[in-house]
Parts: C-alpha cells; sequence; structure tokens
C-alpha cells in the first residue's frame, strides 16, 4: 500500500506513482483499496487481517497488520483491483461489496467468507501470516490510524447487518 515517487516523466510531468516494488499506480483515484473480509464464528463476526513480512515476524508497527489491499494499476477498474488483490494477498476469491467507508483516494470493500475458507498466502511474499479477529481486536491491532479508521467504519457495517453480530 505504500507509495514512492518515481522518476518525472517527460515533458516536466508529475511524477509516477510506484508500490513499494516497483510496480505503476494508478494516477487517477481511487488510487488503490482495501477489502475488508469477514466471517461469521460461533463467537460473532471475525475479521481477517494480515501480517506484513518486509519488516520481520516480530514487527508490530505501522502497516503490520492490515485487511488485504493494494495499490490499483494505472486503467485497471476498481472491482478489479479488489478481487486481484484478494487472491494475491490472501488466495481467496469472495463476492465482493464496495462501500462508502473509504476516500476519494482509497476505496474499501467488504466480503464474506464462509466459516471453512482457506487463506492461502501463498501467492505473494508480502505477507508472513495471518489472523482472524473480532472486530475491536482487529482495528486496535490494524495501523496506521486512517487504515484502523477505515477498518472500524467496514466492520460497523458488516457488524449491523450480520444477524449473528
Amino acid at each position: 500500500m505504500s507509495e514512492r515517487a518515481g522518476e518525472a516523466g517527460a515533458g516536466g510531468a508529475e511524477p509516477a506513482r510506484t508500490t513499494w516494488d516497483g510496480l505503476p499506480v494508478s494516477a487517477d483515484p481511487p488510487h488503490g483499496v482495501t477489502v475488508v473480509v469477514y466471517r461469521r464464528a460461533p463467537g460473532g463476526v471475525e475479521v481477517l487481517l494480515l501480517h506484513r513480512a518486509h519488516n520481520g515476524p516480530e514487527y508490530e508497527g505501522d502497516w503490520a497488520w492490515t485487511p488485504p489491499a493494494g495499490s490499483r494499476w494505472p486503467g485497471e477498474p476498481v472491482a478489479d483491483c479488489a478481487r486481484r488483490e484478494l487472491h494475491e494477498e490472501a488466495g481467496l476469491a469472495l463476492d465482493l461489496r464496495p462501500t462508502a467507508c473509504g476516500t476519494a483516494d482509497w476505496a474499501v470493500y467488504v466480503a464474506e467468507a464462509p466459516s471453512g475458507a482457506a487463506v492461502s498466502l501463498a501467492h505473494d511474499p508480502e505477507h508472513d501470516r495471518y489472523e482472524w479477529l473480532p472486530p475491536d481486536a482487529a482495528v486496535a491491532r490494524c495501523r496506521p490510524a486512517p487504515v484502523a479508521s477505515a477498518l472500524a467504519r467496514a466492520t460497523a457495517l458488516v457488524q449491523r447487518a450480520s444477524p449473528s453480530a
């Protein structure tokens, strides 16, 4: 989800945005998406968080634990980006619902996983583990604050709509 400025293009154009691994990011908003994946468990709703591997398995700071998310490629439809990121980061193919929980620059989708859904981190080395957590615990673990706030809005939406919450 982090971005860095690339080299300025010909003619003094605005520097290109790229992801941490050098892939291009859409200049048009939204620049990326977060997919809040939830499931219904006997104790209530649980939310999927992924642990980013870049700073090692013990790292707990900003960007350590987040929902599946990523930058949108130039020209990529927003829903396609959400599906791609969900598959790349968690190995899941789920029905996605757009929400109003994001910002103009970053979209937020929600997706319900069946209780037995198999999360797989094998498609992308960006994450080293995952956890299913109750919404409040997921929000508390997620940083930085803008990401946690979007997660809180999305989990509130899911809990209002969930009969078992």
